[in-house]
């Protein structure tokens, strides 16, 4: 299943949360790691629909010059 950059962000805002409240700076460091990671998996995510979606319109804009030659 493909997680969505909403997901992602989710993730990351709660982790950042974590961070903010942990009071043993190995918990706040984990936490932060967490975090920048599920940012760069959100990012990774939005990067990759946008890419789907240029794709998808080149896709159609090809079919669409096909039918009109055919």
């Amino acid at each position: 299943m493909a997680q969505t950059y909403e997901f992602y962000c989710e993730r990351a805002d709660e982790a950042a949360v974590l961070a903010a409240k942990a009071t043993l700076e190995n918990v706040r460091e984990r936490e932060l790691r967490s975090e920048k990671t599920w940012r760069g998996l959100a990012e990774h995510a939005r990067k990759t629909a946008e890419e789907r979606e240029k794709a998808d319109v080149a896709r159609a804009e090809k079919r669409a010059a096909e039918s009109l030659v055919s």
